[in-house]
């Protein structure tokens, strides 16, 4: 329903255009040469009022008061929720861990009841990761579009869907029918069920045949994997595996570039994996690792074997060399391209890793490997809060540090496909301390941006910037391209660097937007359709933190939270196939056409809507065919 103003405003454009109309009737009297025009002036008209009206109640949606946040409350409270299979049935009995966002010491655990229903007390106020577990099922994956947020804060109530794993089965036997007891079978994932390769490492379950030689592995995610048995896999030095120096062999008789592809569902069981395995020795790797940074306690080093096929990583094998070791020995090679990286971590000091060393095996074993493994780089930086004095946004909860989730995200582009994926795992996000001072470690050399948003309603992300002329701590180290405004650029991280200085600014004064898609009368929208907002105002073009996406759900409806102040446009536009992750996207610093594209559309619809500090605008309806 639209406002007051927005009824009377309605009403006027409707009187204008019903006295132009009379006016054309009065002039219709004229000659018959006139009478044409004049009838398209009154079409145009009509239609002109129709315009009219439809643009105040797509813009001049009600501006009323939600569940204004005005508590800043910080005692200890409790998470909620329920756990539920894919088709929204409860789970009972599932395990709930509600942990602390890098920082274990924090959280609590629960199972489900009955219902699927469950609560952990006793949290402070902090940001938290919640995940269920239950036998044969996972986690769904999550959908970053429909939620964009990963974490939970105290007072959130929260609904986990897990779903049945896949299962592979199958038989491994030896070239005379008898089977091979104790086996190790691994399914590698290699793409996801929506055709993309994991973003962070091989994904790999294993399990031993038994004594007929059949190994079933369950609680697979849904997409495409190859299956092996023998050879390489997870060995720490200590343990010998009878088949651990033989070539692995591929599902259904093969080495690895000859694979045979399997692809499994949700709750789908694929029989009949079979493979006759080869019993080829393969080679050995071997070398030492150690260390250019000094420790007081070493800890040993684990070190990644990783393949290479088409430039791109296929699997991971490790192996640990304890403190003390004379170095490493991979066994059961078989004939390829790998890269070898060492890893070695201490709680104060975090990750050091080797640069990765690129070898190629060909029918013989290569030994005298000799890796070195340096720091990894750090940002360091603070949140300001910049608080507003107008008077419609007093009393508004300001944001809790501890509730505030800072991540990077390398540029996947620049990153050469031969580099291990896994590095650049071992950099995640990080909460503040009560200062707002953080501190981003373990990033390996790459481009970088950075994710952050307050969870406060009131508030919004008003800069990620770098300070001009900071120098890195290491003068030996050629400047980085580091430009000012980081949320626009890109940042160039090199090896062991260390920077400080980088400042993410919210400020307070932010609105809200919930509406509904209107796919027309008697009509039902079909697909996932976006809605956009993109600045209007000229000199906003190029800030990308006012950039913004919202999902429809199911029923139409969506929600824009934590914008600043000003006009936008207003968008819709339907999902392609492709479209993921649409929030991270729009703000890659590379996606200038995107974010152009989006002002060009908003332009051509006129369809623009103005947020004034800490206003909440409700009911919004959005045209979409």
């Amino acid at each position: 329903m639209a406002t007051a103003t927005a009824a009377a405003d309605i009403r006027k454009a409707d009187r204008d255009c019903k006295r132009r109309r009379g006016h054309g009737r009065y002039d219709d009297a004229r000659p018959n040469g006139a009478s044409k025009s004049i009838t398209m002036k009154r079409l145009f008209l009509s239609f002109s009022c129709a315009a009219i009206a439809l643009s105040f109640l797509a813009v001049s949606a009600v501006a009323q008061p939600q569940a204004d946040e005005t508590s800043n409350d910080s005692a200890k409270g409790s998470i909620n929720g329920r756990v539920v299979d894919q088709n929204g049935q409860p789970l009972a009995n599932a395990m709930v861990s509600v942990r602390g966002y890098g920082n274990t010491q924090r959280g609590g655990t629960a199972a489900t009841d009955r219902e699927g229903n469950f609560k952990v007390d006793g949290l402070d106020p902090f940001a938290y990761i919640v995940t269920a577990t239950l036998p044969t099922y996972i986690a769904t994956p999550r959908d970053p579009d429909a939620t964009p947020l990963g974490f939970f804060r105290v007072g959130d109530t929260t609904r986990i869907e897990l779903m049945k794993g896949g299962v592979i089965t199958g038989s491994v036997k030896r070239a005379n029918g008898d089977p091979v007891v104790s086996v190790t079978v691994r399914a590698y994932m290699i793409r996801d069920n929506k055709g993309q390769p994991p973003r962070y490492g091989i994904p790999m379950r294993a399990r031993q045949t038994d004594d007929r030689g059949v190994y079933r592995i369950y609680g697979l995610v849904p997409g495409s994997y190859i299956v092996s048995a023998g050879g390489l896999g997870n060995v720490n030095g200590y343990s010998i595996d009878q088949y651990g120096s033989d070539v692995p062999t591929y599902a259904p008789s093969s080495p690895r570039d000859a694979a045979t592809e399997v692809s499994v569902g949700s709750g789908e069981e694929l029989a009949n994996v079979d493979i006759r395995y080869r019993e080829e020795l393969g080679h050995t790797v071997s070398g030492v690792a150690s260390s250019a940074v000094a420790t007081d306690q070493p800890n040993g080093f684990n070190l990644t074997l990783t393949s290479t096929l088409n430039g791109t990583s296929q699997a991971n094998y490790t192996f640990f060399q304890p403190p003390q070791a004379r170095g490493f020995a991979f066994s059961g090679v078989p004939d390829g391209e790998y890269d070898v990286v060492a890893q070695q971590y201490s709680p104060a000091g975090g990750w050091i890793v080797s640069e990765p060393r690129h070898i190629q095996v060909r029918g013989a074993d290569i030994t005298g490997l000799e890796l070195i493994a340096k720091a990894l780089a750090s940002i360091a930086g603070s949140i300001m809060l910049e608080e507003s004095k107008l008077p419609e946004c007093a009393g508004k909860r300001r944001p809790l540090l501890s509730e505030t989730v800072i991540g990077p995200w390398h540029n996947e582009k620049t990153v050469p496909k031969d580099q291990p994926p896994f590095l650049y795992g071992m950099g995640g996000p990080t909460v503040p301390d009560k200062d707002g001072s953080f501190v981003l470690r373990n990033l390996a050399p790459a481009q970088y941006r950075f994710n952050v948003r307050p969870l406060a309603k009131y508030w919004y992300l008003k800069s990620i910037t770098w300070p001009s002329g900071t120098a890195a701590a290491s003068p030996k180290s050629p400047a980085p391209d580091r430009p000012r405004d980081a949320a626009r650029n890109w940042t160039n991280i090199r090896t062991s660097e260390r920077w400080t200085g980088l400042t993410v600014t919210f400020a307070e004064g932010a609105g809200s937007m919930r509406g509904q898609i209107d796919p027309g009368e008697g009509k039902k929208s079909s697909g996932r359709v976006f809605v956009y907002l993109s600045p209007a105002e000229p000199d906003k073009a190029e800030d990308i933190v006012r950039y913004f996406v919202s999902l429809a759900a199911e029923d139409g409806s969506f929600a824009l939270t934590n914008l600043p102040p000003g006009r936008y446009w207003v968008t819709g536009a339907a999902a392609g196939d492709s479209d993921s992750n649409m929030m991270s996207k729009l703000r890659l610093p590379d996606e200038t056409e995107l974010r152009a594209k989006l002002r060009r559309d908003g332009e051509a619809a006129k369809l623009q809507i103005e947020f004034k500090p800490c206003q909440n605008v409700s009911d919004y309806h959005l045209g979409f065919k």
